[in-house]
């Protein structure tokens, strides 16, 4: 890859946003890398004073006049690759209607905002690539378990988002990818997961990588095969 090529990455403060950021920075990538609290970001930071080529940006998420003043503050920008990470994994049982509505703002709909706020910028790049981390649990099919329910409602959501935007995009030659990152070893996937963050970026990369206009619209997971809906 050379440096001409630019990501954005949201929730890029820990995790998997973290993990994509380093490998993309590694690789000469330009990163804008997003996060709620750059003060308070401390890997993030440390992360980008060995990295030139990595950007800081604050941005919450669920604030859409912020993602619109990002949107215009990066509008000479170029975005090769747009990454929503950002997500939340709220306690799934319960009929709280905050926890529901914050939940599908943050996992559902502010992915979509972002996709909206920053078409230009995908369109006018080279690679014009749109990828939203999903999970399987937001799959009917693989759904054996029951339960999770506010996070597995929000994640189905945006897979069907992501979806319709693989149509509508279409014409502009941008390529939509939902992408499952497994059971990943993070403060969301918990002690019990099953592989690391570098293993599980490695394998998104190469799926966004692959990721044409011939194949938009699928649910990848970072092995490489394509996830029932």
């Amino acid at each position: 890859m050379t440096a001409t090529y630019q990501v954005l990455i949201t929730g890029a403060n820990r995790g998997i946003g973290l993990e994509f950021t380093k490998q993309y920075a590694q690789d000469g990538w330009r990163v804008f890398a997003c996060c709620r609290n750059p003060q308070k970001a401390t890997a993030l930071q440390a992360l980008a004073t060995s990295y030139a080529n990595i950007q800081i940006l604050s941005l919450d998420v669920a604030d859409f006049v912020q993602i619109d003043a990002l949107a215009l503050q990066l509008k000479d920008q170029k975005i090769d690759v747009l990454i929503n990470n950002a997500g939340i994994y709220p306690d799934g049982g319960s009929c709280d209607v905050d926890a529901w509505q914050e939940a599908f703002k943050i996992n559902t709909i502010a992915p979509f905002k972002m996709a909206k706020a920053f078409t230009p910028h995908l369109a006018s790049s080279q690679l014009k690539k749109l990828a939203t981390v999903s999970s399987k649990m937001g799959s009917m099919d693989d759904n054996t378990s029951g339960g999770n329910y506010i996070y597995r409602t929000s994640k189905a959501a945006a897979n069907m988002v992501m979806k319709s935007l693989s149509i509508d995009l279409k014409p502009q030659d941008i390529a939509v990818v939902t992408l499952h990152p497994g059971w990943v070893l993070t403060d969301m996937g918990g002690p019990n997961a099953l592989i690391d963050t570098q293993t599980s970026v490695s394998g998104l990369r190469k799926v966004i990588q692959n990721l044409s206009l011939s194949n938009t619209g699928q649910f990848i997971g970072y092995d490489g095969q394509v996830v029932n809906w």
